[in-house]
Protein backbone atom coordinates (compact mmCIF):
# COMPACT_ATOMS: atom_id res chain seq x y z
CA UNK A 1 0.00 0.00 0.00
CA UNK A 2 1.47 3.33 -1.11
CA UNK A 3 1.28 6.21 1.34
CA UNK A 4 0.30 9.56 -0.21
CA UNK A 5 0.25 12.88 1.67
CA UNK A 6 -1.91 15.75 0.40
CA UNK A 7 -1.36 19.33 1.56
CA UNK A 8 -4.04 21.96 2.09
CA UNK A 9 -3.57 25.46 3.46
CA UNK A 10 -6.66 27.32 2.20
CA UNK A 11 -10.36 26.83 1.49
CA UNK A 12 -9.54 27.26 -2.21
CA UNK A 13 -6.95 24.52 -2.57
CA UNK A 14 -9.08 22.15 -0.48
CA UNK A 15 -11.92 22.73 -2.96
CA UNK A 16 -9.51 21.73 -5.73
CA UNK A 17 -8.39 18.43 -4.17
CA UNK A 18 -11.58 17.42 -2.34
CA UNK A 19 -13.01 15.22 -5.11
CA UNK A 20 -9.66 13.40 -5.44
CA UNK A 21 -9.41 12.82 -1.68
CA UNK A 22 -12.96 11.48 -1.44
CA UNK A 23 -12.36 8.89 -4.16
CA UNK A 24 -8.81 7.95 -3.25
CA UNK A 25 -9.53 7.13 0.37
CA UNK A 26 -11.89 4.42 -0.89
CA UNK A 27 -9.05 2.83 -2.88
CA UNK A 28 -7.32 -0.01 -1.02
CA UNK A 29 -4.10 0.42 -3.00
CA UNK A 30 -3.32 3.70 -1.26
CA UNK A 31 -3.26 5.12 2.24
CA UNK A 32 -4.24 8.78 2.07
CA UNK A 33 -3.01 11.34 4.59
CA UNK A 34 -3.92 15.02 4.81
CA UNK A 35 -1.65 17.72 6.24
CA UNK A 36 -3.90 20.66 7.18
CA UNK A 37 -2.25 24.01 7.82
CA UNK A 38 -2.48 27.72 6.91
CA UNK A 39 -5.74 29.62 7.19
CA UNK A 40 -7.74 26.43 7.86
CA UNK A 41 -6.65 26.66 11.49
CA UNK A 42 -7.39 30.36 11.97
CA UNK A 43 -10.63 31.40 13.65
CA UNK A 44 -10.55 34.75 11.83
CA UNK A 45 -11.08 32.93 8.52
CA UNK A 46 -13.84 30.66 9.75
CA UNK A 47 -11.80 27.71 11.10
CA UNK A 48 -12.36 25.91 7.82
CA UNK A 49 -10.65 22.78 9.11
CA UNK A 50 -14.07 22.01 10.63
CA UNK A 51 -15.47 21.70 7.10
CA UNK A 52 -12.81 19.11 6.27
CA UNK A 53 -13.80 17.03 9.30
CA UNK A 54 -17.45 17.22 8.19
CA UNK A 55 -16.42 15.61 4.90
CA UNK A 56 -15.14 12.62 6.90
CA UNK A 57 -11.67 12.85 5.42
CA UNK A 58 -9.43 10.36 7.22
CA UNK A 59 -5.91 10.60 8.64
CA UNK A 60 -5.89 14.38 9.18
CA UNK A 61 -2.97 16.09 10.89
CA UNK A 62 -3.29 19.78 11.77
CA UNK A 63 -0.28 22.06 11.96
CA UNK A 64 -0.48 25.72 13.00
CA UNK A 65 2.11 27.48 10.87
CA UNK A 66 1.51 31.11 11.75
CA UNK A 67 0.82 33.68 14.41
CA UNK A 68 -0.75 37.10 14.00
CA UNK A 69 1.31 39.44 11.80
CA UNK A 70 3.68 36.69 10.58
CA UNK A 71 5.01 37.49 7.11
CA UNK A 72 5.00 34.98 4.27
CA UNK A 73 8.70 34.30 4.77
CA UNK A 74 8.10 33.40 8.43
CA UNK A 75 5.17 31.18 7.45
CA UNK A 76 7.43 29.48 4.89
CA UNK A 77 10.10 28.67 7.46
CA UNK A 78 7.60 27.47 10.08
CA UNK A 79 5.89 25.20 7.54
CA UNK A 80 9.22 23.72 6.43
CA UNK A 81 10.07 22.85 10.03
CA UNK A 82 6.63 21.42 10.78
CA UNK A 83 6.30 19.40 7.60
CA UNK A 84 9.84 18.03 7.95
CA UNK A 85 8.93 16.55 11.35
CA UNK A 86 5.69 15.22 9.87
CA UNK A 87 7.31 13.35 6.96
CA UNK A 88 9.98 11.94 9.27
CA UNK A 89 7.17 10.24 11.19
CA UNK A 90 4.78 9.34 8.33
CA UNK A 91 7.43 8.44 5.71
CA UNK A 92 5.21 9.03 2.64
CA UNK A 93 5.90 7.55 -0.79
CA UNK A 94 4.41 10.58 -2.56
CA UNK A 95 3.53 14.17 -1.69
CA UNK A 96 0.71 15.95 -3.59
CA UNK A 97 0.53 19.74 -3.50
CA UNK A 98 -1.58 22.29 -5.30
CA UNK A 99 -1.13 25.71 -6.79
CA UNK A 100 1.04 28.61 -5.70
CA UNK A 101 0.68 29.07 -1.95
CA UNK A 102 3.66 29.49 0.36
CA UNK A 103 2.62 26.30 2.21
CA UNK A 104 2.87 24.37 -1.05
CA UNK A 105 6.35 25.78 -1.67
CA UNK A 106 7.46 24.82 1.85
CA UNK A 107 6.25 21.24 1.48
CA UNK A 108 7.81 20.94 -1.99
CA UNK A 109 11.17 22.04 -0.55
CA UNK A 110 10.94 19.40 2.18
CA UNK A 111 9.99 16.70 -0.31
CA UNK A 112 12.75 17.55 -2.77
CA UNK A 113 15.50 17.76 -0.14
CA UNK A 114 14.39 14.47 1.43
CA UNK A 115 14.20 12.63 -1.89
CA UNK A 116 10.44 12.09 -1.73
CA UNK A 117 8.50 12.12 -4.99
CA UNK A 118 6.19 15.11 -5.41
CA UNK A 119 3.17 15.71 -7.63
CA UNK A 120 1.97 19.25 -8.40
CA UNK A 121 -1.62 20.06 -9.37
CA UNK A 122 -2.22 23.12 -11.59
CA UNK A 123 1.34 23.97 -12.48
CA UNK A 124 2.11 25.92 -15.65
CA UNK A 125 -0.51 28.62 -15.03
CA UNK A 126 0.49 32.28 -15.27
CA UNK A 127 -0.79 35.41 -13.57
CA UNK A 128 1.97 38.03 -13.48
CA UNK A 129 2.34 38.50 -9.71
CA UNK A 130 4.43 36.84 -6.97
CA UNK A 131 1.94 33.95 -7.07
CA UNK A 132 3.25 33.04 -10.51
CA UNK A 133 6.85 33.06 -9.26
CA UNK A 134 5.90 30.74 -6.40
CA UNK A 135 3.95 28.44 -8.73
CA UNK A 136 6.88 28.05 -11.16
CA UNK A 137 9.30 27.53 -8.27
CA UNK A 138 7.07 24.75 -6.95
CA UNK A 139 6.91 23.14 -10.40
CA UNK A 140 10.71 22.97 -10.60
CA UNK A 141 10.81 21.11 -7.28
CA UNK A 142 8.19 18.54 -8.34
CA UNK A 143 8.56 15.28 -10.25
CA UNK A 144 5.07 14.95 -11.70
CA UNK A 145 2.61 17.56 -12.96
CA UNK A 146 -1.17 17.35 -13.15
CA UNK A 147 -2.17 20.32 -15.32
CA UNK A 148 -5.53 21.80 -16.25
CA UNK A 149 -4.90 22.28 -19.97
CA UNK A 150 -2.39 21.73 -22.76
CA UNK A 151 -1.28 25.37 -22.74
CA UNK A 152 -0.02 24.90 -19.19
CA UNK A 153 1.67 21.66 -20.27
CA UNK A 154 3.58 23.48 -23.00
CA UNK A 155 4.80 26.06 -20.49
CA UNK A 156 6.17 23.35 -18.24
CA UNK A 157 7.98 21.77 -21.17
CA UNK A 158 9.43 25.22 -21.84
CA UNK A 159 10.66 25.22 -18.25
CA UNK A 160 12.59 22.00 -18.83
CA UNK A 161 10.05 19.52 -17.45
CA UNK A 162 9.82 16.07 -19.06
CA UNK A 163 6.81 15.56 -21.31
CA UNK A 164 6.07 12.04 -20.05
CA UNK A 165 5.79 13.35 -16.47
CA UNK A 166 3.10 15.92 -17.33
CA UNK A 167 -0.54 14.80 -17.31
CA UNK A 168 -3.50 16.90 -18.47
CA UNK A 169 -6.41 16.13 -16.17
CA UNK A 170 -8.27 19.46 -15.98
CA UNK A 171 -8.86 21.31 -12.74
CA UNK A 172 -10.12 18.87 -10.07
CA UNK A 173 -12.68 21.34 -8.78
CA UNK A 174 -14.52 21.03 -12.11
CA UNK A 175 -15.75 17.68 -10.79
CA UNK A 176 -17.63 19.67 -8.14
CA UNK A 177 -18.51 22.62 -10.40
CA UNK A 178 -20.37 20.34 -12.81
CA UNK A 179 -22.12 18.25 -10.16
CA UNK A 180 -25.89 18.14 -10.60
CA UNK A 181 -26.50 17.68 -6.88
CA UNK A 182 -25.07 20.97 -5.64
CA UNK A 183 -27.12 22.56 -2.85
CA UNK A 184 -30.01 24.61 -4.14
CA UNK A 185 -29.59 28.40 -4.01
CA UNK A 186 -32.49 28.48 -1.54
CA UNK A 187 -30.75 26.09 0.86
CA UNK A 188 -27.49 28.05 0.52
CA UNK A 189 -29.30 31.28 1.42
CA UNK A 190 -31.00 29.65 4.40
CA UNK A 191 -27.70 28.19 5.66
CA UNK A 192 -25.95 31.58 5.51
CA UNK A 193 -29.00 33.72 6.35
CA UNK A 194 -28.91 35.58 3.04
CA UNK A 195 -32.19 37.31 2.19
CA UNK A 196 -31.21 38.76 -1.20
CA UNK A 197 -33.05 37.64 -4.32
CA UNK A 198 -30.53 39.29 -6.63
CA UNK A 199 -26.90 39.71 -5.60
CA UNK A 200 -23.27 39.72 -6.71
CA UNK A 201 -20.21 38.13 -5.12
CA UNK A 202 -17.06 40.06 -4.18
CA UNK A 203 -13.66 38.56 -3.32
CA UNK A 204 -10.60 40.77 -3.05
CA UNK A 205 -7.10 39.52 -2.18
CA UNK A 206 -3.95 41.53 -1.49
CA UNK A 207 -1.33 41.55 -4.23
CA UNK A 208 1.77 41.10 -2.11
CA UNK A 209 4.20 42.74 -4.51
CA UNK A 210 1.91 45.77 -4.93
CA UNK A 211 1.11 46.51 -1.28
CA UNK A 212 1.88 50.20 -1.76
CA UNK A 213 -1.35 50.44 -3.78
CA UNK A 214 -3.55 48.31 -1.53
CA UNK A 215 -5.10 50.99 0.71
CA UNK A 216 -6.17 53.03 -2.29
CA UNK A 217 -7.45 50.02 -4.24
CA UNK A 218 -9.50 48.47 -1.45
CA UNK A 219 -11.12 51.85 -0.73
CA UNK A 220 -12.17 52.11 -4.39
CA UNK A 221 -13.49 48.54 -4.31
CA UNK A 222 -15.51 49.06 -1.13
CA UNK A 223 -16.75 52.55 -2.06
CA UNK A 224 -17.94 51.29 -5.45
CA UNK A 225 -19.96 48.54 -3.76
CA UNK A 226 -21.48 50.81 -1.11
CA UNK A 227 -22.30 53.61 -3.53
CA UNK A 228 -24.09 51.20 -5.88
CA UNK A 229 -26.58 50.26 -3.12
CA UNK A 230 -26.78 46.81 -4.72
CA UNK A 231 -26.76 43.50 -2.87
CA UNK A 232 -23.34 41.91 -2.34
CA UNK A 233 -21.90 38.83 -0.68
CA UNK A 234 -18.30 39.57 0.31
CA UNK A 235 -15.92 36.78 1.30
CA UNK A 236 -12.72 37.32 3.25
CA UNK A 237 -9.40 37.32 1.38
CA UNK A 238 -6.60 34.78 1.81
CA UNK A 239 -4.36 35.37 4.82
CA UNK A 240 -1.52 36.91 2.82
CA UNK A 241 0.48 39.95 3.83
CA UNK A 242 -1.85 42.96 3.54
CA UNK A 243 -5.03 41.09 4.45
CA UNK A 244 -5.53 43.24 7.57
CA UNK A 245 -5.78 46.33 5.38
CA UNK A 246 -8.70 44.73 3.52
CA UNK A 247 -10.42 43.50 6.68
CA UNK A 248 -10.10 46.92 8.31
CA UNK A 249 -11.91 48.44 5.34
CA UNK A 250 -14.63 45.76 5.50
CA UNK A 251 -15.26 46.65 9.17
CA UNK A 252 -16.34 50.11 8.02
CA UNK A 253 -19.18 48.69 5.91
CA UNK A 254 -22.50 49.29 7.70
CA UNK A 255 -24.84 48.80 4.73
CA UNK A 256 -27.62 46.21 5.05
CA UNK A 257 -27.15 45.41 1.36
CA UNK A 258 -23.76 43.80 2.03
CA UNK A 259 -23.20 40.48 3.83
CA UNK A 260 -19.61 39.57 4.76
CA UNK A 261 -18.39 36.03 5.47
CA UNK A 262 -15.00 34.70 6.58
CA UNK A 263 -15.63 31.64 4.42
CA UNK A 264 -18.42 29.70 2.71
CA UNK A 265 -18.39 25.92 2.29
CA UNK A 266 -17.29 25.20 -1.28
CA UNK A 267 -20.44 23.44 -2.56
CA UNK A 268 -22.62 26.22 -1.16
CA UNK A 269 -20.28 28.83 -2.58
CA UNK A 270 -20.60 27.25 -6.03
CA UNK A 271 -24.38 27.32 -5.77
CA UNK A 272 -24.33 30.99 -4.79
CA UNK A 273 -21.85 31.81 -7.56
CA UNK A 274 -23.90 29.95 -10.16
CA UNK A 275 -26.97 32.03 -9.30
CA UNK A 276 -25.23 35.40 -8.88
CA UNK A 277 -25.42 38.36 -11.25
CA UNK A 278 -21.62 38.59 -11.39
CA UNK A 279 -18.41 38.21 -9.39
CA UNK A 280 -16.10 41.15 -8.81
CA UNK A 281 -12.59 41.42 -7.35
CA UNK A 282 -9.34 39.68 -8.17
CA UNK A 283 -9.97 36.07 -7.19
CA UNK A 284 -9.06 33.16 -9.46
CA UNK A 285 -12.64 32.01 -8.90
CA UNK A 286 -13.71 34.63 -11.43
CA UNK A 287 -11.29 33.13 -13.95
CA UNK A 288 -11.70 29.42 -13.30
CA UNK A 289 -15.14 28.76 -11.79
CA UNK A 290 -17.46 31.57 -12.92
CA UNK A 291 -17.02 30.88 -16.69
CA UNK A 292 -18.40 27.34 -16.18
CA UNK A 293 -21.70 28.94 -15.21
CA UNK A 294 -21.56 31.78 -17.74
CA UNK A 295 -21.40 34.25 -14.84
CA UNK A 296 -19.71 37.58 -15.71
CA UNK A 297 -16.44 38.43 -13.98
CA UNK A 298 -15.15 41.94 -13.26
CA UNK A 299 -11.45 41.28 -12.75
CA UNK A 300 -9.72 44.20 -11.03
CA UNK A 301 -6.03 45.04 -11.29
CA UNK A 302 -3.05 42.79 -11.93
CA UNK A 303 -3.51 39.77 -9.67
CA UNK A 304 -4.86 37.64 -12.51
CA UNK A 305 -2.82 39.39 -15.20
CA UNK A 306 -1.99 37.12 -18.17
CA UNK A 307 -4.57 34.51 -17.19
CA UNK A 308 -6.78 33.08 -19.92
CA UNK A 309 -8.89 35.70 -21.72
CA UNK A 310 -12.54 34.66 -21.97
CA UNK A 311 -15.60 36.60 -23.15
CA UNK A 312 -17.17 36.52 -19.69
CA UNK A 313 -14.13 38.15 -18.04
CA UNK A 314 -14.01 41.94 -18.09
CA UNK A 315 -10.70 43.41 -16.94
CA UNK A 316 -10.97 46.74 -15.12
CA UNK A 317 -8.43 49.14 -13.67
CA UNK A 318 -9.08 50.83 -10.33
CA UNK A 319 -11.22 53.59 -11.77
CA UNK A 320 -14.20 53.99 -9.47
CA UNK A 321 -16.43 55.54 -12.11
CA UNK A 322 -15.92 52.61 -14.50
CA UNK A 323 -16.38 50.03 -11.75
CA UNK A 324 -19.64 51.65 -10.62
CA UNK A 325 -20.86 51.73 -14.22
CA UNK A 326 -20.30 47.99 -14.63
CA UNK A 327 -21.90 47.18 -11.28
CA UNK A 328 -25.01 49.15 -12.14
CA UNK A 329 -25.21 47.74 -15.66
CA UNK A 330 -25.01 44.10 -14.58
CA UNK A 331 -27.02 44.36 -11.34
CA UNK A 332 -30.33 45.14 -12.97
CA UNK A 333 -30.66 41.78 -14.72
CA UNK A 334 -28.72 38.55 -15.00
CA UNK A 335 -26.42 38.41 -18.00
CA UNK A 336 -25.24 34.94 -18.93
CA UNK A 337 -22.33 34.31 -21.26
CA UNK A 338 -21.71 31.09 -23.15
CA UNK A 339 -20.27 28.55 -20.73
CA UNK A 340 -16.55 27.90 -21.18
CA UNK A 341 -14.84 24.60 -20.28
CA UNK A 342 -11.23 25.80 -20.60
CA UNK A 343 -10.03 24.07 -17.42
CA UNK A 344 -11.42 20.63 -18.19
CA UNK A 345 -14.70 18.78 -18.63
CA UNK A 346 -14.75 16.91 -15.33
CA UNK A 347 -13.63 13.42 -14.28
CA UNK A 348 -10.31 14.88 -13.09
CA UNK A 349 -10.27 12.68 -9.99
CA UNK A 350 -10.80 9.58 -12.13
CA UNK A 351 -7.95 10.60 -14.45
CA UNK A 352 -5.73 11.36 -11.46
CA UNK A 353 -6.29 7.90 -9.95
CA UNK A 354 -5.66 6.20 -13.30
CA UNK A 355 -2.27 7.96 -13.48
CA UNK A 356 -1.41 6.90 -9.91
CA UNK A 357 -1.88 3.31 -11.02
CA UNK A 358 0.80 3.70 -13.71
CA UNK A 359 4.27 2.31 -13.11
CA UNK A 360 5.91 5.60 -14.15
CA UNK A 361 4.89 7.20 -10.86
CA UNK A 362 6.41 4.55 -8.62
CA UNK A 363 9.30 3.23 -10.72
CA UNK A 364 10.84 6.55 -11.75
CA UNK A 365 13.86 8.04 -10.05
CA UNK A 366 13.08 11.06 -7.88
CA UNK A 367 16.23 12.85 -9.08
CA UNK A 368 15.26 15.53 -11.62
CA UNK A 369 16.97 16.46 -14.85
CA UNK A 370 16.44 19.58 -16.93
CA UNK A 371 15.03 18.56 -20.29
CA UNK A 372 16.69 20.61 -23.03
CA UNK A 373 14.55 21.69 -25.97
CA UNK A 374 15.80 23.14 -29.23
CA UNK A 375 15.54 26.93 -29.36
Amino acid sequence: MKKIVFITGTRADYGKIKSILMKLQENKKFKILLFVTGMHNLKTYGSTCDEIFKDKIKNITRFNNQSKNDGMDTVLSKTINGFKKYVNIKKPDLIIIHGDRVEALACAIVGAINNIKIGHIEGGEISGTIDEVLRHSISKLCNFHFVTNNVAKKRLIQMGEINSNIFTIGSPDVDLILRKDLPSPESAKIRYKIKFSKYAIGIFHPVTNELHNLKKEIKIFVNSIIKSKKNFILIYPNNDTGTNIILDEYKKIKSNTVRIFPSIRFEYYLSLLKNSNFIIGNSSSGIMEAPYYGVPTFDLGNRQLNRVKLNSIINLSFNQKNIEKCINQFSNKKTKFKKTLFFGKGNSSKKFIEILNKKIIWKSNSNKQFNEISI
